[in-house]
């Protein structure tokens, strides 16, 4: 008795399983081979909506309606070609400058504005377009969340990405945080190749796709400060994949029955021109350990050695050690008071101190508490300010053992928030791309030193057309350079 009752155990977790199994598994769109999935299609459509939201709101869009739409209609041609041409796909311009371009599931594609600066031609964006258009088809980013959901995965931003910190850093739910997680060199292999097959059918010479991976490897990461990670944080190289993609490039020009297949440098080039290039200081900009805003008409100091993250939607600054962090952002609320309490509501912190106070002549409240987490108490002190018609809000956060050595950074950062006035710091304009054309055949660097270039800027410069400093370059080229 006792072993038929194991035995018609074990065949029902074998036929569980099996149900499992199926349920969950699915075929992939472009291998036809079934998977580990646990989002179905509507998921997947669900969460790319919900994520675009979030990525909106934290890197904001790029307002240049002409670029986006440039940007779009090769998208969606090059999506009609994909193998999930039914999906509703959306491609869209991050004002953003690191060097970076993803995608989530669902159909939603991002090119940062700094991607834009480094690409040359309409093949080279058409390579890396269908490349991300690759990762949606083959559902790696569906896959990469069934995983992380299968292994409870979290992400980690030093010592102090606990619940709390991912809550009020914008990375509460799971969409933006896809965004930080690495392909593995599969997933890349297999994104270049559907890269060079998808541009090569929109007519694109997919050649140059490799040229513009020859760019991001001569490009060091940059200082950016808007909090996005670079390409190759998220999309590792893998080894051979320059050889790889001129081998599949030439394998689908071979099959397209196409005589001629275009590059359109110039016309990309013309779209790029006087887009803004590197942080646009009239969001925001860090100098001399002072964060300046001059929209908004603010500043703060900044912790010496403190990174800073800048975002559309707030401003994170991370010690040194990565077991503190500060994070300015706005309030949904009218007035300080009604802000703290719905920060001590919502957030269910034990409230130490709360009281009215003045920042710098502003009204403002102040709240010292604490809040339980997984990883043990975190001390939290916050300043609601009143400027205007806005309620700005600061919250320091660090591990209670380490709170009272950080609350005089807290502090001082917090109440020397004031009126930004000075003329200097507010009348301060981007940097921009701007299109020059070279009348006589010359060397780039030739070239650089007639429009005016400086010495150090020239290798950079350099790296972002594409070419080497001592290359001849034909007459009537155009080539970009960086203006105020």
């Amino acid at each position: 008795m006792k072993r038929q009752v194991i035995l018609t155990t074990i065949i029902s977790i074998l036929i569980i399983s099996l149900i499992v199994w199926a349920i969950s598994c699915a075929v992939n769109p472009v291998t036809k081979k079934r998977e580990f999935m646990l989002l179905s299609e509507n998921d997947e459509i669900a969460l790319g909506k919900q994520t675009d939201q979030q990525v909106l709101q934290v890197y904001g869009n790029y307002k240049d309606t002409e670029l986006l739409n440039y940007v779009n209609s090769m998208g969606q041609k090059m999506a009609k070609l994909s193998h999930r041409p039914h999906l509703n796909f959306e491609f869209k311009v991050l004002d953003s400058p690191v060097i970076n371009a993803f995608a989530v599931p669902g159909g939603y594609v991002y090119f940062t504005r700094g991607i834009l600066a480094y690409l040359n031609n309409e093949a080279e964006l058409a390579g890396v377009m269908g490349h991300e258009i690759g990762h949606i088809t083959a559902r790696h980013s569906a896959k990469q969340y069934s995983n992380a959901q299968l292994t409870q995965l979290g992400l980690s931003i030093g010592a102090m990405a606990s619940e709390v910190f991912r809550k009020y850093a914008g990375l509460a739910q799971f969409g933006v945080q896809m965004l930080f997680l690495s392909f593995s060199r599969d997933n890349e292999r297999q994104a270049d190749a559907l890269g060079v097959e998808y541009s090569t059918k929109a007519g694109y010479d997919s050649n140059h796709m490799a040229n513009f991976f020859v760019t991001l490897e001569r490009q060091h990461p940059s200082d950016s400060q808007s909090g996005l990670p670079e390409w190759f944080s998220t999309h590792p190289n893998p080894p051979d994949r320059i050889a790889a993609i001129k081998r599949d490039a030439q394998k689908w020009q071979s099959q397209v029955q196409q005589k001629q297949f275009v590059v359109n440098r110039d016309n990309f080039l013309r779209k790029i021109d006087s887009i803004t290039f590197g942080d646009d200081p009239q969001q925001g900009y860090v100098e001399n350990n002072f964060f300046y805003h001059p929209q908004l008409r603010f500043q703060f100091p900044i912790p010496a050695d403190w990174k800073v993250n800048n975002t559309p939607s707030q401003v994170q600054m991370i010690s040194k050690a990565d077991d503190a962090v500060i994070i300015f952002s706005l309030a949904n609320e009218k007035s300080p008071s009604e802000a703290a309490n719905a920060f001590i509501t919502s957030s269910k912190a034990t409230v130490g101190k709360s009281e009215a106070t003045t920042v710098n002549g502003l009204r403002a409240h102040r709240v010292l508490s604490t809040m339980a987490t997984e990883q043990g108490n975190i001390g939290i002190a916050s300043y609601f300010i009143q400027k205007d018609s806005f309620v700005f809000v600061f919250h320091g956060f660090s591990g209670q053992a380490k709170f009272e050595e950080y609350l005089p950074a807290f502090t001082n950062t917090m109440k020397q928030f004031k009126n930004l006035t000075d003329p200097r710091k507010i009348n301060v304009k981007p940097d921009r791309i701007a299109i020059k054309q070279i009348r006589t055949q010359s060397t780039l660097r030739k070239a650089f030193q007639q429009f005016g270039v400086p010495n150090d800027k020239m290798e950079n410069l350099a790296i972002m057309n594409g070419m080497q400093l001592d290359e001849t370059v034909p007459a009537n080229t155009l080539i970009k350079v960086v203006v105020k």
